[in-house]
């Protein structure tokens, strides 16, 4: 049962982003462009998903535990170390060269673009190549 509203949750995620144009780097890349012919469609999109979002957050702290699992995974680290920093900075890097982040990019698939294919596999690599350095430093 997780499972199947795993999947439906991230089916109505992939669509909301194919429907709010998301998936197109082009829009990305002009919210982006502030000096430039500024898109602010992207705000407007995170605004709808944050006013979608808080509700079900507000929820979630009022439960002792979730419907479909044990317990909540809720973080509970606060700092800011290298691995973090280093991190945003290449997720920010890699969204302001190519458009495209994890979510986006995997929705986008279904289009078949192959310059989407090759940012998913540089994607997958790179996750790849941070599991093996976190494995490798761990005592």
């Amino acid at each position: 049962m997780q499972a199947l509203v795993a999947l439906l949750c991230g089916l109505v995620f992939g669509s909301g982003l194919a429907l709010s144009g998301m998936t197109n780097p082009a829009k990305v890349l002009g919210f982006l462009d502030v000096a430039g012919r500024w898109d602010p469609t992207l705000a407007f999109v995170m605004a709808a998903a944050l006013a979608v979002a808080a509700p079900g957050f507000a929820l979630a702290r009022r439960r002792a535990r979730p419907w479909l699992g044990e317990s909540f995974a809720i973080p509970t680290r606060r700092d800011v170390d290298a691995p973090l920093a280093i991190g945003a900075a290449l997720f920010g890097i890699g969204w302001g060269l190519v458009g495209l982040c994890p979510g986006p990019a995997l929705a986008d698939l279904a289009r078949g673009s192959p310059p989407v294919f090759v940012f998913v596999a540089a994607m997958a690599a790179g996750v790849a190549l941070q599991r093996a350095a976190t494995v490798r430093r761990q005592p």
